[in-house]
């Protein structure tokens, strides 16, 4: 039994049912997120990759990619979408690496765009990695973010829906999942019926080349998982110089709010970047 849950295993699940139609997807929520049609001459670093969709993504777009994620299995996965669906003669490097190690992070220098969509919330310390996060950003680039959207009790009880999922053993992990996908599907099902379309949503599901059943799979099991109103999320990377573009609001459900971000503040400024460990 872990309290912790293996992204890895479910990444490479999806892999084995992805097809073209996912990564033009993928492709084209990127873009949208940015704000381009194109990342042509630009430098791109994916904070915890997963199955590598989004850097496959800013490749296919013309970036130079570097992807990191702490899970072994994420990497391989990462590393063979690349050799499946990569460019040719795309600059895209992967590797090992925590969204917590600020060391690490500043090794890697600095990027026209920071990506990270749905994985800080599942550091074990959200505000830490959200800071760190801020540091690779050029002068005048883009932070990328997709956080858990905080519902207060919604959210705490989430919280004990998927420590349970991860406390059992895989065999009986059915009990708590099965119910939370009638729970999410549910009522989208039942609509979906009344109009004569059944499965409709289901079937074009598709935000991001995701697929709805590893995108149930990856909610009830994330764990660890915290949320964060999207008001306190701008206020922080307003105090580290960053403005705010674009807030694609998950409208007071259980998804994630997305920020775009640009790094309005250059050195000598006046205005701070605080150090990651100082607190909110």
């Amino acid at each position: 039994m872990s309290e912790g849950f293996d992204f890895g295993d479910n990444w490479r699940a999806y892999l084995a049912c992805l097809d073209a139609g996912h990564i033009a997807r993928a492709r084209e929520a990127l873009a949208g997120l940015l704000g381009v049609e194109s990342l042509e001459g630009k430098t791109f670093l994916d904070i915890g990759c997963g199955s590598g969709i989004a850097s496959l993504a800013a490749a296919l777009l013309g970036a130079e990619v570097r992807s990191f994620d702490l899970n072994p299995k994420c990497v391989e996965c990462a590393r063979s979408l690349k050799a499946k669906f990569g460019p040719p003669g795309a600059t895209w490097s992967i590797e090992p690496g925590s969204a917590l190690d600020e060391d690490f992070l500043r090794s890697l220098g600095q990027y026209d765009v920071v990506y990270s969509w749905g994985v800080l919330h599942h550091t074990g310390d959200l505000w830490k990695a959200l800071a760190i996060a801020a540091l690779p950003v050029k002068e005048g680039g883009i932070l990328a973010l997709a956080i858990y959207n905080d519902q207060g009790r919604a959210t705490q009880a989430w919280r004990l829906v998927k420590r349970a999922y991860n406390l059992l053993p895989p065999p009986l992990r059915f009990l708590v999942f099965y119910p939370a996908l009638i729970r999410l599907w549910g009522p989208t099902m039942i609509k979906d019926l009344f109009r004569g379309r059944p499965l409709h949503t289901w079937r074009h599901y598709g935000g991001r080349g995701m697929s709805p059943w590893f995108d149930v799979v990856d909610w009830v099991g994330g764990y660890p998982f915290e949320a964060a109103k999207p008001e306190k999320v701008i206020s922080f990377f307003s105090l580290r110089g960053f403005s705010l573009e674009r807030l694609l609001s998950a409208d007071g459900g259980s998804g994630c709010n997305e920020f775009r971000l640009r790094n309005t503040a250059p050195a000598g400024s006046g205005k701070p970047r605080p150090r990651p460990l100082e607190t909110f």
